[in-house]
This record gives C-alpha cells, structure tokens and sequence, in this order.
C-alpha cells in the first residue's frame, strides 16, 4: 500500500527551492559582514576570523551547492 514517493521527502517547488537558495545567499552574506565587523572591533585579524567562519560557511556552501542540484533537476521538465 506504500509506494516509494510516500517514504520520500515531499518534492519541493522551483519557487521553494529558489527562495531557500536567496535566503541562504543573504544569509551567507550578512554573516560574513557582521562576523568581519566584529572582529575588526575585536581587533582579531581576519585570517583567524575566516578560520573560524570557515566550517559554517562550508556548511552554507554545501546546502547552497544540493539546492541549485535539485532546482537545476527541476528546471528541465518545466521548459519541455
């Protein structure tokens, strides 16, 4: 009784994963800034604060990359 799209994530929407991917954008964005403004105050210099922003910008960047994968899988059967 149970197919294989019921154990699935629902699909989400082009317009979904296109407003997650500006959302992430801004995010990644607005985090470097203040985490470089604060650090400029702080003194710290900005290769010890890039050490530490780099795992949570990878973690953005990783999420970044799969939602273009599944907006680029996406966008094929909606221009045919």
């Amino acid at each position: 009784m149970t197919s294989s799209t019921d154990t699935a994530a629902p699909q989400a929407s082009i317009e979904e994963i296109t407003e997650l991917i500006i959302e992430f954008e801004k995010y990644r964005e607005r985090l470097m800034t203040e985490t470089l403004d604060a650090a400029k105050k702080a003194k710290m210099s900005k290769k010890e604060t890039m050490a530490r922003l780099e795992p949570e910008l990878a973690k953005i960047d990783a999420a970044l990359t799969q939602l273009n994968a599944q907006l680029a899988a996406l966008q094929p059967e909606v221009t045919e």
